[in-house]
């Protein structure tokens, strides 16, 4: 504890990822803040003091959200066609907003669960050993 930045991370008790993912709460004392925006990862946490410079989720949340959110709204989108074969633009009032709203919402969610998820695996970057 030297310098402020590199706290003894003993001293905290271990935190579910997915929990404090899904809450946006920081992967060490499942207190701080992850996001400092929508979707935007703060710079440290305000409670422990974890730099948050390791969080990189990458295309990961985007693409677990479009398959999942994808899943369900085209399987519901093609049971009430089957069923009830309503008019184009019931779908459109339906489902569009409904994609929009689901996707935007399992996005955060999701970039949460994945930052935490890095964090409690020590996931990093891959490096090659050694220089030739």
């Amino acid at each position: 504890m030297s310098d402020g930045k590199h706290r003894d991370t003993a001293h905290w008790a271990p935190v579910d990822p997915v929990r404090a993912g899904l809450g946006g709460r920081c992967p060490r004392c499942g207190e701080g803040r992850l996001f400092s925006g929508f979707l935007a990862v703060g710079k440290a946490c305000g409670v422990c003091g974890l730099d948050y410079g390791f969080a990189d989720a990458g295309d990961g949340p985007a693409v677990f959200v479009i398959l999942i959110i994808g899943f369900i709204v085209v399987g519901l989108a093609l049971w009430m066609e089957i069923s009830l074969n309503p008019p184009l633009v019931v779908h459109f009032l339906i489902w569009i907003p409904l994609a929009i709203v689901l996707c935007l919402t399992a996005l955060r969610l999701m970039k949460g669960v994945l930052l935490t998820l890095q964090y409690r695996n020590k996931a990093a970057e891959g490096r090659l050993d050694g220089a030739q």
